[in-house]
């Protein structure tokens, strides 16, 4: 593969050069198609988590837990005293005295907020349960030898284990639900299980949850008028119609994630950032991902680059031959985004104007607690999996990404829906979040290993075409964002792009999570950011003192960057033709094409 694109040089150089690895003389042998073929089966009755990675943490924490009597001793001491404040507060409580709680929730655990929890018996039995998760956070943390992987593994599954028991998910524990049954004579609990039946009905049915389809790609969401102008067999290049009598000189693309459907940056018009840039006066482009099947189990990390980013810049120049790219990625999209524009830079071709990463990851040494499900174990588990599928399912993903937050994403939706019989009203992100996509075999186990685990793109490792690709040699000037309540992009982890000193980073921290942040558009209530400005060459401020002085500006972070990208994106002047048919890119066929329906 070669980044070459019309009117650049070929044959560029850098400043690096990596020393040949040396060839093993000794391979092991491959994994047998009878071991793959047995994870594969296992993994449909573990969600995709391998048995022996939690066997191998919770086996670490007990062989060292064993041999620490201190430790055990302290644990002993803690929780008599949990069990003696619990007594007295209950003895208080039943004498009449007014009395402080045992403990407090963290802050951001809301489920024991409701008037109902702070009466008896439910008072008594939420601080129970506090206390006893607390005791049980000291027990698996702190514990001498064992490795920091391994006790942020076996502290945040036994945190799952017990949300499962927690007095919230129990009609007969939950005043909230008891109050609601005999207010409603039980008939919240009549409509719990009519939800419950028609979820389960929908999840066998591999159909989108109830209300999805009020939410149709190209019918209600994804309507920014525009042409498909080019498709391979990994992506179709959208081309926006104009909005504006003049635009800007320098045209913007749009690279997503290709682990969802690209329209969360085009959701319903007045949720949709693209319609945004086009009233602005830009002329827009946007990938969309093809989703995979088992056919594509070979399409790997280069062909993303190369099939993505590559051809839609190719095509780009071929309808604004005198323009340079303001590129935006987000998420996985941006991560890929870095490293084209590291190639580009590497091989010195002058194509992009600017850079935005959409709370994306360059560095994955703090990426949260995603990286619990990334060890050696539990990747040859997965890729297993995929081997046999060709492509890991949407299913298998989903679930990984709702134990994250599993209060939001698992419990509070059972108890809502199917204990007080209520069901939250669609919307278009919640639809777009039902519409997920496949990853193929060789693309996702690449991502896993040489990002995720090794951090080869940080760390000056990652070879495209044989050479490494470096993020410090990127001269165009990037705009960063991250969402405060990113679980998936933390954002200390996006932020540690500013530890490369010869990048011009923007950087702006904006309230919300890794979805519902990046959709912000202005009048949004109750949104915040923070931006900053790192020059290149400039000294490096850690993220806490960043974040202690940087000002709270309120409202969507929007103007800001459009503002940022219009003083970047040259002068105003006619639309470009839709497409360059003389060039080989002629419009195939309205906005958002075919790849948006594929299933």
């Amino acid at each position: 593969m070669r980044a070459v694109l019309p009117g650049a040089q070929e044959g560029g150089t850098h400043h690096l050069s990596a020393a040949p690895a040396p060839e093993p003389t000794d391979r092991p042998d491959p994994p047998t198609s009878a071991d793959r073929l047995l994870h594969a089966m296992l993994a449909r009755t573990t969600g995709g988590l391998s048995p022996a990675a939690l066997w191998l943490a919770y086996a670490d924490w007990a062989v060292h837990l064993a041999a620490s009597p201190g430790k055990v001793q302290q644990l002993a001491e803690k929780a008599g005293r949990k069990g003696v404040r619990l007594l007295g507060y209950a003895s208080q409580l039943a004498a009449g005295t007014a009395c402080p709680r045992c403990i407090e929730p963290l802050p951001q655990d809301r489920r024991f907020a409701a008037e109902g929890w702070q009466a008896p018996p439910f008072n008594v039995i939420h601080q129970a349960f506090l206390l006893n998760q607390q005791w049980w956070h000291s027990a698996m943390t702190g514990v001498s030898g064992v490795s920091a992987h391994h006790e942020r593994v076996v502290a945040f599954m036994t945190r799952q284990l017990l949300d499962t028991v927690s007095p919230v998910n129990f009609p007969a524990t939950n005043p909230e639900v008891l109050a609601a049954t005999l207010r409603e004579g039980g008939q919240n609990l009549v409509r719990g299980a009519m939800n419950f039946w028609a979820d389960w009905e929908r999840a066998l049915g591999g159909k989108p949850p109830i209300g999805a389809e009020a939410f149709r790609p190209g019918r209600e969401v994804a309507v920014t008028p525009g042409q498909v102008i080019h498709r391979n067999r990994l992506m179709e290049l959208i081309q926006y119609a104009p909005a504006t009598p003049s635009v800007h000189a320098d045209p913007v693309l749009i690279v997503p994630a290709w682990i969802m459907k690209y329209y969360i940056l085009d959701l319903s018009p007045e949720n949709s950032l693209v319609q945004n840039l086009v009233s602005a006066g830009h002329t827009v482009f946007m990938v969309s991902w093809h989703n995979p099947d088992a056919a594509d189990r070979d399409l790997g990390m280069d062909d993303y680059l190369r099939l993505g980013i590559l051809e839609a810049l190719r095509a780009i120049r071929a309808v604004v031959p005198e323009g340079r790219v303001n590129a935006v990625g987000y998420c996985l999209g941006g991560t890929l985004l870095a490293i084209a524009a590291a190639l580009l830079a590497r091989d010195g071709e002058d194509v992009l104007n600017s850079v935005t990463l959409l709370a994306a990851q360059t560095d994955f040494t703090e990426a949260g607690e995603l990286t619990l499900f990334i060890d050696d174990s539990q990747l040859a588990f997965l890729e297993d999996v995929m081997w046999d599928q060709g492509y890991l399912d949407t299913r298998q993903m989903a679930g990984a990404f709702q134990l994250l937050r599993s209060h939001d994403l698992i419990w509070s939706r059972l108890v809502r829906d199917y204990l007080l019989g209520q069901r939250a009203a669609m919307t278009d992100l919640m639809a777009w979040n039902a519409d997920a996509t496949r990853m193929p075999y060789r693309m996702h186990g690449e991502y896993l290993r040489r990002l995720f685990l090794s951090n080869d793109l940080f760390e000056g490792r990652f070879d495209v075409e044989g050479k490494p690709v470096i993020l410090g040699d990127i001269r165009a000037p990037l705009f960063v964002v991250a969402t405060e309540r990113d679980h998936v992009a933390p954002w200390r982890s996006v932020y540690k792009i500013t530890l490369h000193e010869e990048l011009d980073v923007t950087f702006l921290l904006t309230s919300g999570g890794h979805n519902a942040g990046i959709v912000s558009p202005p009048g949004h209530p109750g949104r915040h950011y923070r931006l900053g400005r790192h020059p290149a060459g400039g000294r490096y401020t850690d993220p806490e003192t960043w974040q202690a002085t940087a000002p709270v500006r309120d409202g969507s972070w929007w103007p800001a960057w459009l503002a940022w990208l219009g003083e970047r994106a040259g002068g105003l002047g006619p639309p470009p033709s839709m497409g360059a048919a003389a060039k080989g890119f002629p419009p195939l066929e309205p906005a958002p094409g075919r790849y948006v329906h594929e299933t």
